[in-house]
């Protein structure tokens, strides 16, 4: 019934206040100062965005699990992430630091892009072969999620062929684990 109520509202901009206050984030206030067409469009780019997050979420988990199992707790620093990679996320910690910005977290993995974990997937194949059911089949998976990606990290619409793609880029990589 709420699902149903929050298109109604989408659809005519209108608030029918079936949510309780505390369910509201502070955001909405600003809501009104928008235009209304761009706050539709931000509803329905709400879920891909969380497709999304979920799916990096989920494969930096896989990453951290098969690292851990394969050289312990210190397996960041275990030579098992590309120095590159490694470079960047601790350069991005620091810049965080240095401009004063509350830490997006403790694990240095959360500072890696998507591009970035799957070349740490790739560069440790020996580890992920097991879990994994083909190298290729993972690159290609990942870099149309990572084409993919871009205008949902960037506030940009994307067309219902697009939206198909995602659908069945997410179903190929669950796929991919065996």
């Amino acid at each position: 019934m709420t699902e149903e109520l929050r298109q109604v509202e989408q659809k005519f901009g209108i608030e029918l206040a079936h949510v309780h206050k505390h369910e509201v984030s502070s955001a909405v206030a600003y809501y009104p100062q928008f235009e209304h067409e761009v706050r539709i469009e931000a509803s329905e780019m709400s879920e891909h965005y969380e497709v999304f997050y979920c799916l990096e979420q989920a494969i930096r988990k896989l990453i951290v699990e098969t690292l851990q199992d394969a050289a312990g707790s210190d397996w960041w620093k275990s030579g098992r992430i590309p120095p590159n990679i490694a470079s960047a996320a601790e350069s991005l910690v620091q810049k965080e630091r240095d401009n004063g910005i509350t830490p997006r977290s403790d694990a240095l993995i959360d500072y890696t892009t998507f591009g970035e974990l799957s070349v740490v997937i790739t560069s440790n194949w020996d580890l992920f072969e097991p879990i994994l059911k083909s190298r290729r089949g993972v690159e290609r998976v990942m870099a149309s999620l990572n084409l993919l990606r871009g205008p949902i990290a960037h506030c940009c619409p994307i067309q219902e062929d697009e939206v198909d793609r995602l659908r069945l880029a997410v179903k190929d990589w669950f796929r991919m684990i065996g």
